[in-house]
């Protein structure tokens, strides 16, 4: 881990794609070890029993007792150090977290709504990510 930190100290990211998972998490930032003020850049995190659920449902593992338990994840703050961000949310089953993080209190309850106080960062959604929006005009008109 402390390897992995200084290289992306050394080498800061330029981009970071970033994903919301089911649960709102960002990289494995699930909402119990999301710290906005994280002093550390990576870390290692117990995984939350969605955010495992998610990993086989998408098909990365076989099943559920396949998931590690545990993941290094880049923290939020190693994330945010980011030059710019390009979030890419597909699917329904992320509509409620695109819900939450886009319209929801920034919070460490919803990690990835800490995408808002990014100053370059862009979300990409499709129709069925963004269905509980409230359609602001960029999402409607991609409708």
């Amino acid at each position: 881990m402390n390897r992995y930190s200084q290289l992306l100290t050394d080498a800061p990211i330029d981009l970071a794609f970033v994903g919301f998972g089911e649960n709102g998490h960002i990289a494995f930032n699930d909402p119990h070890v999301a710290d906005f003020n994280d002093p550390a850049i990576v870390k290692r995190v117990i995984l939350d029993e969605a955010c495992r659920r998610q990993q086989a449902g998408e098909g990365h593992f076989r099943d559920v007792e396949s998931v590690p338990r545990e993941a290094l994840t880049v923290t939020c703050t190693g994330l945010f150090r980011a030059n710019a961000w390009i979030c890419c949310v597909p699917e329904a089953r992320k509509a409620q977290a695109v819900e939450n993080a886009l319209e929801g209190p920034i919070s460490e309850s919803c990690p990835a709504s800490i995408v808002r106080r990014h100053l370059n960062a862009y979300v990409y959604l499709d129709p069925e990510s963004s269905s509980l929006l409230s359609l602001p005009a960029a999402v409607s008109a991609s409708r």
